[in-house]
């Protein structure tokens, strides 16, 4: 119960990843506010996991919204300890540059990478307090990329230079980390009633040296440690996790 009598803010914690990393703060004694735009998915995180979980809705690409609920969440724990940068819009396909309208790039941006900043903002006086931490999960397609992908893999990218830029910038008062998940399969953590088992071929496990395409307990044990005093000494660093799919030479 490393995290007991501690509070910590999720964003886009009502599935996928943020909400694995939402369930192991939990059972490790965390109090969690969720925040995410769907009422659903986050009232049924709340009643799945209990009372150490809170849901504010809202979106990360409003300030107003962001400001409130880090206030809530402080409030409500008495106390944030840390923050979790997950929320994100997660379709990296946006077609042809050329065809790439300045709403969709500017709507992806907005989200994917001015939401961390925006959250990172508002959680920085109650973090300085209790020497928090800020984790940001950024992806593999910051140093590797499909055709057609710019807007997805430009955020991710200054995901990870926001993220050693915090940490030179906040510390020693508040530790900074990243996350940089391959092919997670999220589908286990869907609200209740959506959830299904992933549909997977050999092929699909076999491009991963370690056997198998990742799943969000993968990234929620090691976002965990890095929320942990066990991370004491980390600090504007971004872990790539994804079973060597990087690291795997292709001959065609």
């Amino acid at each position: 119960m490393r995290f007991e009598n501690k509070t910590y803010f999720v964003t886009g914690g009502a599935r996928g990843i943020g909400r694995a990393i939402a369930k192991r703060l939990v059972e490790e004694g965390a109090r969690v506010c969720v925040f995410d735009p769907d009422a659903k998915a986050g009232r049924d995180a709340v009643d799945e996991y209990g009372a150490r979980v809170r849901f504010e809705r809202g979106s990360v690409a409003k300030e107003a919204d962001v400001r409130r609920a880090v206030a809530a969440a402080a409030k409500w724990g008495g106390r944030l300890d840390g923050v979790v940068n997950n929320a994100g819009i997660a379709a990296p396909n946006v077609g042809p540059t050329e065809k790439l309208s300045l709403a969709l790039w500017n709507k992806v941006l907005t989200t994917n990478l001015t939401g961390s900043f925006l959250v990172a903002k508002h959680a920085i006086a109650h973090l300085r307090k209790s020497h928090g931490v800020i984790v940001n999960l950024s992806s593999t397609r910051a140093q590797q990329s499909e055709p057609n992908t710019i807007a997805y893999s430009a955020t991710k990218g200054g995901i990870e230079s926001l993220t050693h830029a915090l940490a030179m910038s906040l510390g020693p008062e508040i530790r900074v980390a990243g996350i940089a998940p391959g092919w997670i399969s999220t589908s286990t953590y869907n609200p209740r009633g959506e959830r299904r088992e992933p549909t997977l071929t050999a092929k699909d496990h076999e491009q991963h040296p370690v056997g198998r395409v990742g799943k969000p307990e993968d990234i929620a044990g090691l976002c965990a440690w890095l929320l942990s005093d066990e991370a004491g000494f980390v600090t504007g660093q971004t872990y790539v996790v994804d079973g060597g799919m990087t690291r795997k030479m292709i001959y065609v």
